[in-house]
């Protein structure tokens, strides 16, 4: 067998490497001494991939990868296309432009059915005003309104004497003009009657439609008339009363704002929202009916 000779200055540092021993061989060697568990060259092939693959890894200072849980279909959707609120659409006479306060009205309470008196009498009051100011403006002078007139309680309003009533003013200048400050007290004394004869105001306005909201479906701003009828027949009855300023203008548009009349469009969103409180109102309106009937039955049985 030949060898290769490595010369060096001591003999003793002389060393015999065997040259027909292939690289395969020293590989297996040492593999089989790393691993000491090998039993023939299959597994020590196993073995020189295991520990090759190892050394690797904590060469490179690479950790195991663990394994990805792979979402579900609704979780990527969810993940990749989150929900797009979408712009409300509203009536036409609402736009991006218009003020905040006159855009919450709309939304909360234009059209929304109200049965309680005070709250009646204060839209009977705003509709007038609507003849010398527009409703972004009244609504944010809304809180003078309610302080200069007591939160519109019929009984305070009714007992205002001429000096209190000429008190009304913003800036030094009348709240509303003399004739409808006039107006508001006269109309006070009047809804004082009414709730004598028929119980409360809210069951004199409403009687005028059956105590139930009419629905007019208008697809366009055009098509909203400015009275109706109805509106005239009302506005009939309380001039014969001695209610002032209560056109059928005026009163129509008391009609829509107190929602005895829904004229939100089909295509807004308060359309839909109007007629489901009307479900919401059903029960208190027949408990006050019935309260009213008892009451007449009592008083013809007391004569």
């Amino acid at each position: 067998m030949s060898v290769a000779t490595t010369f060096n200055s001591s003999p003793k540092s002389r060393q015999k490497i065997p040259v027909s021993r292939s690289p395969q061989s020293l590989v297996q060697s040492n593999v089989s001494f790393d691993s000491y568990c090998s039993s023939d060259s299959s597994s020590s092939n196993s073995s020189v991939k295991s520990v090759s693959s190892r050394k690797t890894v904590k060469r490179n200072g690479v950790k195991p990868v663990k394994a990805k849980v792979v979402p579900t279909a609704d979780e990527v959707v969810t993940e990749i296309a989150p929900v797009i609120s979408k712009p409300l659409k509203r009536c036409d006479w609402i736009t991006p432009f218009s003020d905040p306060m006159y855009t919450s009205f709309h939304d909360e309470e234009w059209g929304v059915p109200v049965h309680d008196d005070r709250k009646l009498f204060e839209l009977l009051v705003f509709s007038q005003a609507l003849a010398e100011l527009s409703w972004p403006t009244i609504l944010n002078k809304r809180d003078i309104f309610r302080k200069l007139f007591d939160n519109f309680d019929p009984s305070s309003i009714a007992q205002f004497t001429e000096k209190k009533m000429l008190s009304l003013k913003v800036d030094g200048s009348l709240l509303l003009s003399e004739p409808k400050l006039r107006a508001v007290v006269e109309n006070a004394k009047q809804v004082l009657k009414v709730q004598q004869e028929f119980g409360s105001f809210s069951s004199y306005s409403w009687g005028f439609v059956n105590h139930k909201p009419l629905r007019n479906g208008f697809h366009y701003a055009r098509q909203v008339p400015t009275k109706t009828s109805k509106a005239e027949f009302m506005s009939k009855d309380m001039m014969q009363r001695g209610f002032r300023c209560v056109g059928p203008t005026v009163v129509y548009s008391f009609m829509q704002v107190a929602g005895i009349v829904n004229d939100h469009l089909v295509t807004c969103c308060r359309y839909q929202e109007c007629n489901a409180n009307v479900k919401k109102d059903i029960k208190p309106k027949i408990e006050e009916i019935e309260r009213l009937t008892k009451d007449v039955e009592n008083t013809c049985l007391s004569r």
